[in-house]
């Protein structure tokens, strides 16, 4: 039996079902009652501390809701929960769920992804089912013991000047002429992404008022690990930032959206015959050309990553280029 109580303007329901008690707050009585029934429900539905009728969807579809939502990738994340509907591991309850259904499921999406994207879905799936946990759902971990595909070593791909050179001039770029087209300022960017190793959505997302000429730095108050950062910039990126003034009027330097950036840089690839190229490849190459001159803790607070051990992904120098640094 659910009991209700007022505290302040909002109402509280408490249940208790199956040696198991709940409690939520609610704006109005009728959402606290909602809520009492349902969760009444539920319980209702668990044996010895787990639930009997609950499938992996429900899991997923909760998740979704509770805490996709709050999370700065919601919109990929819920795009990837829903995908799973598809698949029939979706309508396994929890109760049934074993080892033997992920390892089916991974033979399944081998048909047409590659293991990295595997395991990427399979880290969605453990969060899942670690929330599930908490929410009193099951007790076990059917995903322990599994064995994951490998991922593939990471990329080495770095750009030749020779590349760089046949980019600019795909993208109608030249230093004599000032910088108008939208695809010069993807030129820009594409040169101050391997002189700072900014992602494109940095530095599509920076602000003009969080770049400070005297002290050369550039604020990223929101970035992808969901930290700031202030990123230190060489007199060559200042003065790749001054080539795209004026600013844009919308508050942010480039005045572009990452996917306008992507969408123009990749079709300026095309053009050429460089193969196997993309933009986020700037960051290898420029990590790789910083180390040169930032000591490691310097150069993994340039670039955000709070573990070093994150940067011999990005650092690609070749053997023939350290030997020249045995001499």
């Amino acid at each position: 039996m659910a009991t209700f109580r007022k505290i302040g303007d909002r109402w509280s329901a408490e249940v208790y079902v199956n040696g198991i008690r709940k409690s939520k707050r609610h704006d109005t009585k009728a959402q606290a009652k909602s809520w009492a029934a349902q969760t009444e429900f539920e319980l209702g539905q668990m044996a010895d501390g787990v639930s009997t009728t609950h499938t992996m969807l429900d899991v997923f579809k909760k998740y979704a809701e509770e805490i996709s939502e709050t999370k700065k990738g919601a919109q990929w994340e819920i795009v990837r929960l829903k995908m799973f509907e598809r698949f029939s591991i979706s309508n396994v309850r929890l109760v049934d769920l074993r080892r033997e259904h992920f390892e089916s499921y991974i033979v399944e999406r081998s048909k047409s992804v590659k293991p990295s994207s595997i395991n990427r879905e399979l880290n969605l799936i453990s969060h899942s089912l670690t929330q599930a946990r908490r929410w009193r759902l099951m007790t076990h971990n059917p995903m322990e013991d599994l064995k994951r595909p490998k991922d593939p070593p990471h990329r080495e791909r770095r750009i030749s000047q020779l590349e760089i050179d046949t980019i600019l001039v795909a993208l109608n770029y030249d230093e004599r002429f000032p910088v108008i087209q939208q695809q010069q300022k993807v030129a820009v960017a594409f040169l101050l992404a391997i002189e700072t190793a900014m992602r494109a959505g940095e530095i599509c997302s920076l602000q003009s008022k969080n770049v400070n000429f005297a002290q050369r730095t550039a604020f990223l108050p929101d970035t992808k690990n969901g930290r700031s950062r202030a990123v230190p910039l060489s007199q060559e990126a200042l003065r790749l930032l001054k080539r795209v003034d004026p600013w844009g009027d919308d508050g942010t330097v480039f005045n572009m959206a990452s996917s306008t950036l992507s969408t123009l840089y990749k079709r300026a690839v095309d053009r050429t015959e460089i193969e196997d190229l993309t933009f986020h490849d700037t960051r290898h190459e420029a990590i790789t050309r910083l180390a040169d001159k930032l000591d490691v803790l310097d150069l993994a607070r340039m670039v955000g990553h709070r573990d070093i051990k994150q940067l011999m992904t990005y650092y690609n120098k070749s053997a023939a280029e350290l030997a020249t640094l045995l001499d």
